[in-house]
């Protein structure tokens, strides 16, 4: 999602961890959980009464990966109970102890630490390609391990603009956190939010990998304490109904919707343009709003909707590729620029090969957080170009509603214009597109 109203992980990093054992487990086993057999059971006759015993394998790996994550990090090794448990391999003491030492290893080694900080669980990228393992193995790589890098997933240290304050104030040396949290330094960051100017990937990633986006943006954000790692792809914005709501094709299927929306008043604008009732409402209470109808329809991505769990309250999703979901990992500039030439190369060219796994995985993500959410009953609509250009027509950046916009966060029309040229100038990178 691409406002920092919603960065707030529904779970633990500690589950995440779990979670990535169990589907280690499930490797292995081919199935996560208990069979329809049940437990192996061992009986003995006492005092004419059958005496049962239950034996379950999977409840004793389930207690032998807590008692393994809570050891590791008890013993300081927080970063490596996460590594062991995205690996699957908290059921392994040996496999644990391995973990533990290879981290302790290049904590050791290491001549600096980063820590990178996020909002989203480890095991989050299969639906919301956030990338932080990643980052974290490519950052230690391309320094040939002069940079250790300590995670902090799953909201520990907060989460969007309390995560860019934090990296501001060199309190930690990086985090992930919206796009739009660099809109307070940089005006011209608010114009991912016009309607249909950026909102399909290609053009999002047009925009953002353009000299144009550099020259206009980056100075400013630097002069702000930020260093820009790279931009993170998730995927368009969606209208999603609650359960029992119509598909929305059109924009006059809106007539009547209330629409959640966060504090942006360019989203509030745009959906009342379309025809909706927008209806403010924290991202915090949008799940209950959902299911009270107080709000009757959401526009996160697909991915953020099934990673803030609300597979089962929904009816409909349609793509209608609006805005972007934009993220950002971002730098303390003084700590990266304190950094010798080579290794803050090396940290670029990490970010520049995140950032490629990053397009990779926007379509695999998003099949999959489709598929769980097809699973529980909801139906994926696809618009055709006239469909698309009916919304674009009522809503879209062209109109003259927005030029006050335009003027206000690009400086003036001629400086919207260049940003204008980078959005349709094809980049060297390719991303899929919803």
């Amino acid at each position: 999602m691409g406002r920092d109203d919603r960065l707030r992980g529904g779970h633990s990093s500690t589950r995440s961890a779990r979670d990535g054992a169990q589907r280690g487990r499930a490797g292995r086993t081919g199935r996560v959980g208990r069979t329809g057999n049940g437990p192996r059971r061992r009986g003995r006759i006492q005092g004419g009464r059958q005496l049962t015993d239950t034996h379950d394998p999977e409840t004793e790996l389930a207690s032998r990966e807590r008692r393994n994550f809570l050891r590791l990090a008890g013993a300081g090794g927080f970063t490596a109970a996460l590594v062991a448990g995205a690996a699957g391999v908290l059921w392994s003491d040996k496999a644990v102890a391995q973990t533990a030492r290879e981290e302790r290893e290049r904590e050791k080694a290491a001549d600096y630490t980063m820590t990178i900080a996020t909002a989203y669980v480890l095991g989050a990228s299969r639906s919301y390609p956030i990338m932080q393992l990643d980052l974290k193995e490519n950052i230690q790589n391309a320094t040939n391990g002069r940079v250790y890098v300590k995670l902090a997933p799953g909201g520990q240290l907060g989460a969007g603009g309390a995560l860019a304050q934090k990296v501001q104030a060199g309190t930690i040396q990086a985090a992930q956190h919206s796009l739009s949290n660099f809109a307070p330094f940089a005006s011209a960051v608010d114009l991912i939010n016009l309607p249909y100017f950026c909102g399909a990937n290609q053009r999002f990633v047009n925009l953002v990998t353009s000299k144009a986006w550099k020259e206009e943006v980056h100075p400013k954000i630097e002069a702000s304490g930020f260093k820009a790692l790279f931009y993170v792809v998730i995927d368009p914005r969606v209208v999603a109904v609650r359960k029992g709501g119509k598909p929305v094709i059109l924009p006059s299927d809106l007539k009547g919707v209330k629409f959640r929306v966060p504090g942006s008043k360019m989203l509030q604008q745009y959906y009342r343009m379309v025809g909706a009732n927008p209806t403010p409402v924290a991202w915090g209470e949008t799940p209950a709003a959902i299911k009270q109808g107080v709000a009757d329809a959401l526009d996160p991505s697909v991915g953020a909707l099934y990673v803030f769990g609300f597979k089962d309250i929904l009816s409909h999703v349609t793509f209608t590729r609006a805005v972007p979901d934009s993220q950002v990992y971002s730098c303390n500039l003084e700590w990266f620029n304190s950094l010798p030439p080579e290794v803050q190369d090396g940290i670029m060219w990490a970010s520049e090969m995140t950032f490629h796994q990053n397009l990779a995985k926007v379509p695999s993500a998003r099949t999959f957080a489709m598929a769980e959410l097809r699973k529980a009953g909801v139906q994926f609509h696809s618009l055709t170009d006239d469909q698309l250009a009916q919304w674009k027509a009522a809503g879209g950046y062209q109109r003259p509603e927005w030029d006050p916009f335009k003027v206000e966060l690009a400086g003036s029309m001629e400086a919207f214009a260049r940003l204008e040229e980078a959005v349709e100038t094809p980049s060297r990178y390719y991303v899929h597109d919803a």
